[in-house]
């Protein structure tokens, strides 16, 4: 796991409400583009790469349930209607969602598996601090964790078919460990962008 800056402060309480309203704003637009990327992927690969078809199909399915899961976060955070409808995502935050539908035009199926896979158990770790964080330090009811204790649950099936996509498709190695470390690096970058609203103290 990469350095985080925002998830210990997240840990500690120390990150406020309106970094926290943040990141379900950004959450907001990142889970359908993914989505789409990931739908996209999947038509791509389907003639060829069926077990890379597969895997990108359950992923666009689970991130319709993230986003049904959403909601109860951001109203958690006080975030209101019209302040999601005015909201102005932030670009430090939106390279990832745009890096990953780059993957869904011009990598291979299984070398964008390759990439979203390392990813994943990052984003795990950090859902499962920031789950337990909701609860411990702010209060929150399980519905408004519910986003984070999604991602944070392991998934046999996800992994059975990412190893299924790997073993069928032979990604080349070098490409797919630059996408993986680029996927990584906008990753780092969308944590890091949310850090810098918590005032330091």
């Amino acid at each position: 796991m990469t350095d985080n800056p925002l998830v210990p402060l997240i840990a500690r309480g120390e990150a406020d409400l309106g970094t926290l309203g943040a990141l379900a704003l950004e959450q907001s637009r990142v889970i359908p583009a993914d989505r789409l990327a990931f739908l996209h992927l999947a038509q791509r690969a389907a003639p060829d790469a069926p077990e890379s078809a597969a895997f990108f199909t359950f992923l666009a399915e689970g991130e319709v349930l993230a986003g049904e899961r959403l909601g109860a976060f951001a109203a958690a955070c006080g975030v209101t209607e019209a302040q999601s409808a005015a909201y102005e995502p932030l670009p430090g935050c939106q390279g990832y969602p745009a890096y990953v539908a780059w993957l869904a035009l011009n990598a291979a199926p299984a070398e964008a598996v390759f990439a979203l896979t390392a990813n994943f158990a990052a984003w795990g770790g950090y859902c499962a601090t920031i789950a337990e964080a909701l609860r411990t330090r702010y209060g929150f009811e399980d519905e408004a964790c519910a986003f984070f204790d999604f991602f944070a649950e392991p998934s046999p099936e996800l992994d059975r078919l990412a190893r299924a996509a790997l073993e069928a498709g032979g990604p080349n190695e070098p490409r797919a460990n630059r996408y993986a470390r680029l996927l990584q690096s906008y990753e780092d970058q969308f944590w890091s962008t949310l850090s810098a609203l918590t005032p330091t103290a």
